[in-house]
């Protein structure tokens, strides 16, 4: 959690609201004096009312991240007046589709080559042995393969 000492610099908000930085104000913690476009941003978009009221109903260990939200979204609604952060998360379901659709190709492409692998290794009849070893080692690597992928894209 960022701090501002009310001392020696006023917080972020009190400065660009040009007033005085009170022990215990509720900008303080969430809007250092090193960061003024953070509160401008969201002062700009949600104003400073609005964020005195959502600080004060949600729980203090829920603040900073209802403060870093409100940035977030403030600083792409400043960006993108029309869809905010949308756009970004529009954005990233489109990426995970598109990497979902290459992991896919990857994998049958890696079946292919299994299968393909385990045709060549069966050459005769005193080989058989070998090719279906062969094509189980394979098909296990591919099968542990394909587990760790899915467990690594997560979709919403």
């Amino acid at each position: 959690m960022a701090s501002s000492s009310c001392y020696n610099s006023p917080c972020a908000a009190c400065k660009f609201l040009r007033r005085k930085c009170l022990p215990g104000c509720i900008f303080a913690p969430y809007f250092p004096p090193e960061e003024p476009h953070k509160f401008a941003n969201v002062h700009k978009i949600f104003g400073a009312s609005n964020v005195t009221k959502l600080l004060n109903e949600v729980l203090p260990h829920q603040r900073e991240d209802a403060v870093n939200t409100l940035a977030y979204e403030a600083e792409a609604r400043v960006r993108d007046p029309v869809y905010g952060c949308v756009s970004a998360i529009t954005f990233l379901q489109r990426q995970v589709e598109r990497l979902q659709k290459e992991l896919d190709a990857a994998n049958a492409d890696l079946l292919r080559y299994a299968s393909n692998c385990n045709d060549v290794a069966v050459v005769g009849p005193h080989h058989q042995e070998i090719g279906s070893s062969l094509h189980d080692h394979n098909m296990q690597a591919i099968n542990r393969r394909m587990g760790e992928s899915s467990k690594n894209v997560h979709v919403k």
